[in-house]
């Protein structure tokens, strides 16, 4: 009985990797904020860090991010002439109209650029490959 009891209490204060806490995603919530806030600064082109060498903003030819549609990635993108993740796209994007080196796909930068792109696209349903 004892034993029950030990088992009992040792599963009642287990935590699943699927409950959260409200402070959990409040926390959350504001992470991708602050991120998103900071890919909306590079994307403009007023952040600290520059994507290019040129005077060229992401916003010039995406205003909002409206038209880069992340829900369609990955597709082929006949600019790399392939199948692409929408990280290759930008840094395409970064090297060729911006005239800037490649960002990281796990960097602060591309982070920020793809949490401030899929924000503004937010809700819209997914589909892969579409153009």
């Amino acid at each position: 009985m004892k034993f029950l009891i030990v088992i009992l209490l040792t599963m009642s204060s287990l935590v699943f990797a699927d409950e959260f806490t409200v402070k959990d995603i409040k926390r959350w919530d504001a992470e991708f904020e602050e991120s998103a806030k900071y890919g909306r600064q590079l994307w403009e082109n007023s952040a600290a860090v520059k994507l290019g060498t040129n005077k060229v903003a992401c916003a010039q030819c995406h205003p909002n991010a409206a038209n880069t549609h992340p829900e369609t990635y990955p597709k082929f993108q006949k600019q790399i002439g392939k199948v692409v993740y929408l990280t290759s796209m930008v840094n395409w994007c970064i090297r060729n109209p911006l005239e800037g080196k490649d960002i990281g796909p796990e960097s602060k930068e591309m982070t920020a650029l793809l949490a401030y792109i899929y924000k503004e696209r937010k809700g819209v349903k997914i589909n892969p490959g579409k153009h």
